[in-house]
C-alpha cells in the first residue's frame, strides 16, 4: 500500500511501503496454515473412506443375509460376493445392482466360514494399501468387527 506524505518544511515526498521481509512473513505465516489446513482435511478424509467402506460392508451383510433366509445358506467362496448380483427368479434384479470394491478400488474379500468361529462368514477390505494387516488408513476392516 502506498499514499504520500508530505514533508513540507523539507520540500521532501516519503513514500511508505511493505518491506521485503514483511512480505516474505506473511507468506511463511499462510504457508504455515495451508499446511496445518491440509494435514486436518486429510485425516477427515481418511476417516470419510473407512465409514464408507463399513457403510458397504454391512449393505452387503444385509444382502448376504437376505440370501440365507431364502436359500437356507451363504454363497460359497466359489460364487462369492457375484452370487449376490446376479439375476434369480427370486431375486429377479439380484441382491445387489453390482459387485462393489471398497473405497480404495480394491474388491471386498469374502470368506464363508470366515475366520471368526461364531459368524458364519466374513467380508474384508484391506484398506488403502490393500493388503492384510496396517494400522490408520492402512488398517483391515472386517465384517465380525462392526
Amino acid at each position: 500500500m502506498f499514499y504520500k506524505n508530505s514533508n513540507t518544511q523539507t520540500g521532501k515526498r516519503k513514500y511508505k511501503a511493505f518491506t521485503l521481509l514483511e512480505l516474505m512473513v506473511v507468506v511463511v505465516i499462510i504457508g504455515l496454515l495451508a499446511g496445518l489446513v491440509t494435514v486436518r482435511v486429510r485425516s477427515y478424509l481418511i476417516l470419510a473412506k473407512q465409514n464408507a467402506a463399513k457403510t458397504e460392508i454391512a449393505k452387503i451383510a444385509d444382502a448376504l443375509e437376505a440370501y440365507y433366509a431364502v436359500y437356507n445358506r451363504y454363497p460359497t467362496n466359489e460364487e462369492g460376493l457375484a452370487a449376490l448380483v446376479e439375476q434369480t427368479p427370486k431375486f429377479p434384479d439380484g441382491l445387489l445392482s453390482k459387485v462393489p470394491t471398497d473405497p480404495w478400488d480394491n474388491d471386498y474379500v469374502y470368506n464363508c466360514p470366515g475366520q471368526s468361529k461364531d459368524k458364519p462368514y466374513e467380508i474384508i477390505s484391506y484398506g488403502a494399501d490393500g493388503r492384510e494387516g496396517g494400522e490408520g488408513e492402512n488398517a483391515d476392516i472386517i465384517s465380525w468387527q462392526l
